[in-house]
């Protein structure tokens, strides 16, 4: 069990880590001016939102920017914290800030799914109307946001390294 807990934190550590700068050179092109990223990151989020006709990165609804401002002051500063702890493992302490962590944006990706595949794109969108498989291209691209968190809830809600109480020395 240890050694499934163990193989968890790094995919918890890659998670946080790599999370880190695709936060700040694509997410937050989302709420950010354009004149503060370079070009390339300009050229590369048109490329994805046009391959895969990503409506909600592409013209931002302002439900989705909330989300996204909730990952730039919220979450943007947990991810550092969050990767040592995993990186390091057993630090009991990230138990409830993980909690707190995978519940939110579990619940936000939830409802950014629900928009891919059930949603409306707008009109004043510069992507063509996605087919059926678009849809779940795109539901492919957002899945490991919501497939990693319910991973980090489990493991901090179930596993015994996470949830045994410590014993404290009386004086």
């Amino acid at each position: 069990m240890a050694s499934v807990v163990r193989l968890l934190e790094w995919l918890f550590f890659c998670y946080f880590f790599s999370h880190i700068p695709i936060t700040l050179m694509v997410d937050l092109q989302g709420i950010l001016p354009s004149s503060w990223y370079p070009q390339q990151l300009l050229d590369l989020m048109k490329w994805y939102t046009v391959s895969f006709k990503d409506h909600l990165m592409a013209d931002p609804p302002p439900w989705f920017q909330s989300f996204v401002y909730c990952e730039a002051i919220l979450q943007l500063p947990f991810f550092p914290v969050a990767s040592y702890a995993f990186f390091k493992g057993g630090c009991r302490w990230i138990r409830i800030p993980a909690i707190v962590y995978s519940s939110h944006v579990a619940t936000t990706v939830v409802a950014i799914l629900a928009q891919i595949l059930y949603g409306d794109f707008p009109k004043t969108s510069q992507i063509d109307s996605p087919t059926e498989q678009d849809r779940l291209a795109l539901l492919a691209v957002y899945a490991p946001y919501l497939v990693v968190p319910v991973l980090i809830l489990l493991t901090m809600l179930f596993s015994p390294q996470y949830c045994k109480e410590e014993k404290r020395k009386r004086k």
